[in-house]
């Protein structure tokens, strides 16, 4: 997991990067900056409408140039990146918003009545009516109103004419919906248009007019001064100092936003003959938008990708007082973000890399669901006020930076440029792909590739032995191989459909795994170890192999291993009781080859065997203990059988332990030498 941290961040790193590379080219190419200044005057009557519209505000009749420049003037300063954003959310615009369709009274209730945090603008057609407004001004509304987060609907009185008499209409009209308090989730106040113009900018205009009463309007400086010491239950507060006559339609639906985090006041500046107390709380210019908080006062516009639009305020806004929700929601973006890394870090067939994606989303999101209760919880406790009010001075010591700034800029970019997000992820995980797949290279060189269907077949077979072992299965999941494609014997299994009925997993690696005989010794008390000290010919054994390729002539010398051969190769004092091969047909019971007697001091010589296998006296396969001289196989887990008993078992097709399921053919990391063997060794 902090693998995946540390590349995410390392991602995060690199869009950092590639923005100021961006701002670099730009600036090479046209020599301006997005914090740079525009002058109104140098821009067509088009792109100062645009402006306009963006910021929400709205004029009647057919303005001139003049006009339209003074009211962006009036409204704030305009950069560069501002006018960028403007003109591509124009473009986008020009698609077809989707509106909502009532169905009836219990829907119009719910999205409409029962959403205390929103606007809506609802648009009522009469029975046996022509709608108020035409399909070609409706869609121009819907497209205008829609980038400040004011939601559209049509409701046709055919569909509940009960519904439209109880209310009164009678007549297609216009409706919308607006908060009625400044806490959250407040009343909602529905609003009739009662206009004679019909026109798109007339409806605008008196949508923005009543969105505008919900923000509180100071014209003298004594209201200034009283609102501005004042110490109630807002700590935040947002002030727009300009000369107009209402505020601007997104700095209104900013206001709807922000209910009960943020309180909104617009300061009209246009009869003010004296400044001085401007200047004295920090207001150097007009228009002005200044943020006031317990730790002081920031004026909003100075650094980069602050601009005067929707967007831009609402994700400064959103840093500087976030609510749980928005936390909430960061998290469960990096949470899926560092999930989605496994695709890449991951190693081997494609199906195992998608199930091991799946595992890990439903992993992480469960234990950050897991995680937030007890948050939930303690943010309810009254004692930890004092360390949430330091948290949010901390943040917003942090968020008034211009590191922090650049980064609101760069998440604005990349969230209206989301191929853009995209495929930078993807070329960051190509990379750790490439970089992963070239170590496991130099590490596992000896490791069995496979493909799909191998991958799905050990997938099988752990999932039945979990059936039978669930404690011990869970250790061995086969996600943790390290299998490449191999599409070579899926075709070879299509041309051959016989093919199917053999084994999946070769069983050549059956003659690479370790043998050795087993053998008993002497134990000496410590006075016949010090007369035997001095002398040298004690009797020695011949070392045995650990790890020979064994082929069937050697399997079947094995089977018929003889009574003369055991006590040749045993100890004098380890007696050895000889028997026939007994069992099943295949010969898999081994009925002693000579077994140690468990008088006393009789004991295995465990010298000769190998370090990475379990010391142990009994095969489980036949329940017989193991006689001096009879030979040994063990398996990558470390447990040890009989060798004609295990071969069998592997050669039938089941590739595992059969104590704790550890497949056959995979190695496993090596352990500590036991404290006896280290001794011995």
């Amino acid at each position: 997991m902090w693998l995946k941290l540390f590349l995410l961040l390392l991602y995060f790193l690199m869009l950092f990067v590639l923005a100021r590379f961006f701002e670099a080219s730009v600036w090479y190419e046209s020599g301006i900056f997005a914090t740079q200044l525009v002058d109104p005057v140098t821009l067509s009557f088009k792109k100062l409408k645009t402006i306009l519209e963006c910021r929400g505000l709205g004029y009647s009749g057919l303005p001139e140039k003049k006009d339209v420049r003074e009211l962006v003037e009036k409204s704030g300063d305009l950069m560069e990146g501002e006018l960028y954003s403007a003109l591509k959310n124009e473009k986008e615009a020009s698609e077809t918003v989707s509106s909502t369709t009532f169905s009836g009274e219990m829907h119009f209730y719910e999205l409409v009545e029962d959403t205390k945090d929103g606007i809506w603008l609802v648009q009522v057609i009469a029975k046996d009516r022509h709608p108020l407004v035409s399909k070609v001004n409706w869609d121009k509304m819907v497209r205008k109103v829609s980038q400040f987060g004011i939601r559209t609907g049509t409701f046709h009185c055919l569909n509940d004419s009960r519904y439209c008499r109880k209310r009164g209409w009678l007549k297609s009209t216009l409706i919308m919906s607006v908060p009625q308090t400044n806490t959250s989730k407040g009343k909602v106040m529905l609003k009739e248009y009662n206009g004679n113009r019909i026109e798109t900018e007339h409806i605008f205009k008196w949508m923005t007019a009543h969105i505008a009463s919900r923000i509180k309007t100071i014209q003298y400086t004594n209201q200034l001064m009283d609102e501005w010491n004042k110490s109630d239950q807002y700590q935040v507060k947002m002030y727009l100092f300009a000369k107009l006559d209402q505020p601007p339609a997104f700095f209104s639906a900013l206001s709807v936003k922000f209910t009960g985090r943020i309180e909104f006041i617009f300061v009209d500046v246009q009869n003010w003959k004296s400044q001085d107390y401007l200047k004295e709380i920090g207001v150097q210019q007009i228009p002005s938008y200044l943020l006031k908080t317990p730790e002081g006062s920031y004026r909003y516009g100075n650094s980069t990708g602050e601009f005067i639009s929707l967007n831009a305020m609402d994700a400064f806004l959103r840093s500087i007082q976030p609510e749980v929700n928005d936390l909430f929601v960061l998290s469960l973006v990096m949470v899926n973000l560092m999930a989605w890394m496994d695709l890449f870090i991951t190693q081997g067939a494609t199906i195992k890399r998608f199930v091991v994606l799946i595992s890990t989303l439903g992993t992480y999101n469960s234990l950050l669901i897991i995680s937030w209760l007890p948050i939930l919880g303690f943010l309810q406790l009254p004692y930890l006020d004092s360390f949430y009010e330091y948290s949010l001075k901390f943040l917003r010591y942090a968020d008034t930076t211009t590191i922090a700034s650049w980064v609101r800029a760069d998440w604005s970019f990349y969230s209206s440029h989301p191929a853009l997000f995209l495929s930078t992820y993807l070329g960051h995980g190509l990379l750790i792909d490439y970089f992963e797949k070239k170590r496991r290279r130099n590490n596992n060189d000896d490791e069995i590739n496979a493909n799909n269907l191998e991958w799905l077949s050990s997938l099988w077979d752990w999932y039945t032995s979990y059936l039978f072992h669930p404690i011990v299965s869970f250790q061995n999941f086969p996600i943790e191989s390290d299998w490449d494609d191999d599409p070579n014997l899926l075709l070879e299994r299509l041309a051959f459909p016989d093919l199917w009925l053999h084994p999946l997993i070769p069983t050549e690696y059956i003659k690479n795994l370790p043998t050795w005989h087993f053998k008993c010794v002497y134990a000496q008390s410590e006075e016949e170890a010090a007369e035997n000290w001095q002398e040298s010919d004690c009797e020695s054994e011949d070392e045995t192999k650990t790890k020979t390729e064994l082929s069937n002539d050697e399997m079947r010398a094995a089977q018929s291993l003889s009574k003369e051969e055991c006590l040749g190769r045993s100890l004098p004092d380890c007696t050895c009781v000889t028997k026939n091969f007994e069992g099943s047909p295949n010969g898999r019971k081994c009925k002693g080859q000579g077994t140690c007697n468990t008088k006393e001091n009789i004991e295995p010589d465990w010298s000769l065997w190998p370090g990475d296998m379990l010391q142990c006296t009994e095969c489980v396969v036949c329940l017989e203990n193991f006689g001096s001289g009879c030979i040994l196989m063990g398996l990558p887990c470390g447990h040890v059988f009989h060798q004609q008993c295990i071969v069998v078992w592997l050669a039938g097709g089941q590739h595992c332990c059969p104590v704790c399921r550890w497949p056959s053919y995979k190695k496993k990391h090596c352990r500590p030498l036991p404290q006896q063997q280290q001794q011995q060794q």
